[in-house]
């Protein structure tokens, strides 16, 4: 049974690579405990708090406008620097001796921190260290989210993934007019019992990440990678009108890039690759195991296309052909017959006509 088929002959789309994320489609994929979060915060308010009403009690006739003398150097150096940051500089403001702060000539801030003793120096201390860990805890909770988002985008589509942050659900959305592409590595089973697993995923992946790259070039979709299959779509999830010169330029690009590939690892490799033009229902299945798939008939098409083909050449059906006719060189191949669908006409891509 080949790639994706059932016993019906329907394309269930296979099994999604296993990335993780830890979260929900709620999107909250932080890692600090929310004990150490509420702690810290408590520590900040507290220390605060308990600062002003000291410096009041011992200064009733100051009032506690004047503290903020003090915390304000504390806050600024805790926020800036974090914990550490805060907490030397505070220390340095606590033991600031009083004859320099007499030479300062501000009388406010020489009461503040020179006539409040050791206590006085303490709690200014302790507001510095809570200014820092807040500051801490806040660069940490956005190097997280940071995180989140990015591995995230390694999984879905960059307006897929913003949808599902604004609006957590299912999401669903018809494509009329598309084009897919399947590539598999021709005899790749027979290579993987002749070399070490560590070898044969390095081939693999240093082969999919030039795939990869000429993807971004064209600004296509990759669905998915199963095995050594490579699935690709052009119009999904933005639509654009040259989908099909787009993945058919990609296809003949990724037979050069073969090309290279067995040119730099001595290797003897090859590509059967198929594409079929048509609409989709594309979603995102999953809640902590995000995928993003297709599927429909065009699919199921492709795949065919793929299957039925033949090494090192790509073979398109008729509706793609009629897109590209004047763009392309093509080789008709006649007609085949196609596991679930019968009798089909197929063409080869064979590339694009000169200007």
């Amino acid at each position: 049974m080949g790639f994706g088929e059932c016993p019906n002959g329907l394309y269930t789309g296979g099994s999604t690579e296993p990335y993780a994320l830890s979260g929900s489609l709620k999107m909250t994929p932080l890692h600090i405990p929310p004990a150490r979060i509420a702690g810290r915060l408590l520590l900040v308010a507290g220390s605060l708090l308990l600062y002003v009403l000291l410096f009041w009690i011992l200064f009733p006739t100051r009032g506690p406008g004047i503290a903020a003398l003090g915390l304000l150097p504390a806050l600024i150096s805790g926020g800036l620097l974090g914990l550490r940051g805060g907490l030397l500089a505070s220390l340095l403001i606590a033991l600031l001796p009083t004859p320099l702060l007499a030479l300062l000539d501000e009388e406010p801030l020489q009461l503040l921190l020179g006539q409040t003793g050791g206590l006085g120096s303490i709690m200014l201390v302790a507001v510095g260290a809570a200014a820092g860990w807040a500051s801490d805890i806040n660069r940490e909770l956005h190097h997280e989210r940071e995180r989140a988002d990015q591995l995230l985008l390694n999984v879905l589509p960059p307006s897929i993934a913003e949808r599902l942050k604004r609006e957590p659900g299912i999401i669903a959305d018809s494509h009329e007019d598309v084009t897919i592409l399947f590539a598999d590595i021709v005899n790749f089973s027979r290579l993987s019992g002749r070399v070490s697993p560590r070898h044969l995923v390095k081939m693999l992946n240093r082969l999919f990440s030039m795939f990869d790259e000429l993807v971004e070039r064209h600004q296509l979709e990759k669905i998915k990678t199963i095995g050594d299959t490579y699935m690709v779509v052009g119009g999904v999830p933005t639509p654009r009108a040259d989908h099909p010169e787009a993945v058919a330029t990609f296809a003949l690009e990724m037979l050069e890039a073969v090309c290279r590939f067995n040119q730099e690892q001595n290797t003897t490799l090859n590509l059967r690759v198929g594409i079929a033009t048509g609409p989709v229902i594309a979603g995102v299945l999953g809640t902590r195991k995000f995928s993003y798939d297709l599927w429909g008939d065009t699919v199921n098409v492709a795949s065919r296309m793929e299957s039925h083909g033949v090494p090192g050449r790509i073979q398109i059906t008729v509706a793609t052909y009629k897109r590209l006719r004047h763009h392309f060189n093509f080789e008709k191949r006649g007609m085949i017959d196609v596991k679930g669908k019968g009798q089909m006409a197929t063409y080869f891509l064979l590339g694009k006509k000169e200007q």
